[in-house]
């Protein structure tokens, strides 16, 4: 068959194609001689079918090229249609497989053919992004085993998906296997690499590598780092504490001839802000502006942030309104900051200002900042605008979380507005939001101060059924107010189920409640064995516990039981307060036992057995 005929078909191939008659393509090259449809007639066809959508009928046609013994084989401009055309079919319908993609390619490497190094590049990176990095590793492997790579951009992004999955040996490998194939990294390679090592706080070895890339001193330079390598090099000296190295490095950025930018600035700011020095920070804004390198918001929300953090809210904001005054308008970041600071040190005015502000400069408020209002307004005991605050929430879309409601019950219970408290418990359980060990410790603590066990009881049961273990706050909400009720048997009775049922073992302060009511009732046997019992359990009294006991030790005028509790503070290495020795020094000295006074100041043992 002539060449002729070849041409006569690619020309009506082409001109079917044009027309969309793509059938009548397909019918045409079936009619052709198997001699005609030689390599480049192949192409156009299936070029045609691949823009088509036809995807099996071209690889139909590609599978009789790649045959071992095929007449007409495949050739580069082959691999060019195939894989150009399938990552776009399969980028947009997915109806193509990756894997059998990278089948494809090993299949075109029996013929000595590669994709050429930027269809490589999209395939590696598209495996990658899938996390198929295995499959991207042996696509490479094959083409670098036909000695098919000199370019390092397919190296590069199979180093930046190896690096999101954090196979540092693979890494290492790669860059081997670069050298032995003399494929030359260029500073993008360096750059991923970087990156990673910065990422993962390996900066030391991160600026090895920047040495290394540089070449050593004697040498001409290699590679030439570019502004982005060295602001993540920056930025990681500033995120380990080492601010001041990264200073230093932007001095041999600009040697390099890299204009330090708005980045570089503000990596240093934020290390300088974190590390608390603000002074230095504003010295280093007051740098960029003079070298008119234009700060941005992130720049005014680090300093404002720095600032509100380290105790100079009036600062932050004298410096955010002259930011205004300049054009750089703060975001929503800007204002949640300033509503953040303003409530931690309960200025709810101020808070509330910057929220009405936020949304006149058509910043919308976020979540987190009507929780930061809503549990500030609530602690500061102004529910009602506290209230107003959760309907905003609600019509911005959002729903109250578990700590927002665990707050906003707590303080109405502080204020004995039960029917506020149940009306957002019941809306927790309707909002889906189960209640925690928190919830019911707040419950169980208010009805059993207002006396109401009966209730008490009956939620910390619910609180069992529904799988939460009632902690050391549960017991002891409950014991105070026993005791607060005078009640000390129901108060013992719930210290004994505590002791021999429940997995919280008593605390020092649960103990000092009892030991307090004892005393208060003249039982101070029973103090002293409930004394016995914190040393058996390993429980350490605290002056608290002392206290008490000698309070009415010196009522009864108990002396030997007070040199006693005096050594048992003393061995327990309990030192008195101002209180213990009020109580002590009138007693003591009225019965002249001053000595003994004296000898326990300094930490000596008091009684006469003890000595």
């Amino acid at each position: 068959m002539s060449n002729s005929t070849a041409k006569n078909a690619v020309h009506l191939l082409r001109r079917l194609g044009r027309t969309g008659m793509v059938d009548e393509a397909l019918a045409a090259f079936s009619t052709l001689d198997s001699h005609a449809k030689n390599t480049n007639v192949r192409n156009v066809i299936i070029d045609l079918l691949l823009k088509s959508g036809r995807v099996d009928n071209a690889l139909n046609v590609l599978d009789e090229m790649l045959l071992p013994g095929s007449e007409f084989r495949p050739n580069y401009e082959t691999a060019d249609i195939v894989f150009n055309k399938l990552l776009k079919i399969n980028e947009l319908e997915g109806r193509v497989k990756e894997d059998d993609i990278a089948g494809l390619v090993a299949k075109f490497g029996k013929h000595n053919i590669v994709p050429n190094p930027i269809t490589l590049t999209q395939l590696i990176s598209k495996l990658c992004r899938s996390r198929n990095t295995n499959l991207a590793w042996n696509v490479l492997d094959n083409v670098m085993m036909l000695n098919g790579l000199k370019d390092a951009a397919p190296c590069n992004a199979l180093l930046s998906g190896l690096g999101k999955v954090r196979e540092f040996e693979k890494m290492n490998l790669l860059m081997r296997k670069m050298k032995d194939m003399n494929i030359q990294p260029n500073v993008i390679t360096f750059g991923i690499l970087i990156n990673h090592l910065c990422k993962f706080r390996r900066i030391d070895d991160a600026l090895d590598l920047l040495k290394k890339m540089k070449g050593e001193k004697e040498e001409a330079k290699v590679i030439i780092p570019d502004t982005i390598m060295y602001n993540t090099l920056i930025d990681g000296l500033c995120k380990v504490g080492r601010q001041e190295e990264g200073l230093h490095l932007m001095g041999m950025m600009r040697s390099d001839d890299c204009a330090p930018n708005t980045v570089t600035y503000n990596c240093l700011i934020d290390g300088y802000c974190k590390a608390g020095e603000i002074e230095r920070a504003h010295e280093l804004f007051n740098e960029m502006v003079s070298e008119q390198v234009v700060p941005n918001v992130i720049t005014l929300n680090t300093l404002v942030d720095g600032m509100c953090k380290h105790d100079r809210i009036s600062s932050a904001v004298v410096f955010f309104r002259e930011m205004q005054q300049k054009g750089l308008k703060g975001n929503s970041v800007t204002y949640t900051v300033f509503i953040n600071a303003f409530c931690k040190v309960n200025n709810m005015d101020k808070a509330m200002e910057f929220l009405d502000e936020m949304s006149k400069d058509g910043c919308l408020p976020d979540a987190i900042v009507y929780y930061t209002l809503i549990c500030g307004l609530a602690q500061a005991g102004r529910l009602n605008d506290a209230s107003s605050i959760v309907s905003k929430l609600k019509e911005a879309g959002f729903c109250l979380d578990r700590v927002c409601y665990n707050i906003l019950i707590s303080e109405f219970c502080k204020r004995n507005k039960l029917d506020k408290a149940n009306e957002f418990l019941n809306e927790m359980e309707v909002a889906g939001v189960k209640p925690d060990s928190v919830t019911y410790n707040t419950l169980i603590s208010y009805f059993s101060k207002i006396g109401n066990f009966k209730l008490a009881h009956q939620l910390m049961k619910k609180m069992t059924t529904e799988g939460l273990l009632p902690t050391v706050f549960t017991y002891g909400a409950l014991i105070h107010a026993y005791c607060l009720n005078n009640n000390v048997v129901g108060a013992m009775k719930i210290f004994e189920e505590m002791r021999a049922t429940s997995k919280v073992p008593p605390n020092t302060v649960i103990y000092n409640i009892l030991i307090d009511s004892l005393c208060k009732m003249n039982e101070v046997n029973y103090a002293f064995s409930l004394l016995d019992d914190m040393k058996f359990r390993g429980v350490k009294p605290n002056t608290t516990t002392y206290n008490a006991i000698f309070k009415t030790l010196r009522e009864k005028n108990w002396l030997d039981k007070a040199f006693e509790l005096m050594d048992r503070m003393v061995e327990q290495a309990c030192n008195p307060d101002y209180i213990t020795m009020e109580i002590l020094t009138e007693w003591l000295s009225s019965v002249g036992k001053t000595t003994k006074l004296k000898k326990f100041t300094q930490g000596c043992s008091v009684s006469d057995s003890a000595a």
